[in-house]
């Protein structure tokens, strides 16, 4: 592991230091850490490639600016700027964007607009999420399982590498 991706995982972990995940009370930096794990096997196991450093902290800082009080100046000052910019298109809207349904609205146009290397951690976040909210919150799962059918369209996840994301995404959607 690299210096970056180490300072990532001890700063993001120190952002987050006392939030816990929604549904199981874990350490909310778990999550980080298990979607940049899953990001690096993707690289490495299928894309046969080493994982872009700046893709692996993105995919450990992928919720720093949304839920800490960091800043995206912050992650440019410490993580330069192929993390920030990946960063920045994995941060949600604010909530004073309109209500969810409009700031998903504006989340997708943004995902539709990002490169591949956010895309392909914004689709192994998704993945990890979805467990736990399946499990979770039942009434729920429904709202959130159309949402990101729609994110995932909109990131036209068929098109990345030639459509090799296309047999994670199939697995995916079954479990869906």
């Amino acid at each position: 592991m690299g210096a970056l991706v180490e300072q990532a995982k001890l700063w993001g972990g120190m952002k987050h230091k006392g939030q816990t995940r929604k549904y199981t009370g874990e350490a909310y930096f778990t999550h980080c850490e298990a979607v940049a794990e899953l990001v690096k096997e993707f690289y490495e196991n299928v894309l046969k490639v080493p994982a872009p450093e700046e893709s692996i902290a993105a995919a450990l800082l992928h919720d720093v600016v949304e839920d800490t009080d960091a800043t995206f100046e912050n992650v440019l000052e410490l993580f330069g700027e192929e993390t920030t910019r990946l960063v920045y298109y994995l941060t949600k809207p604010p909530t004073y964007a309109g209500n969810r349904a409009h700031k998903k609205a504006i989340y997708h146009s943004k995902l539709a607009l990002a490169p591949e290397a956010a895309q392909i951690i914004k689709f192994f976040d998704m993945m990890h999420n979805h467990t736990s909210i399946r499990e979770f919150e039942p009434g729920f799962w429904e709202t959130w399982k159309e949402e990101t059918k729609r994110a995932i369209a909109a990131m036209e996840i068929h098109n990345i590498r030639g459509g090799i994301l296309m047999t994670e995404y199939n697995e995916f959607v079954e479990a869906l």
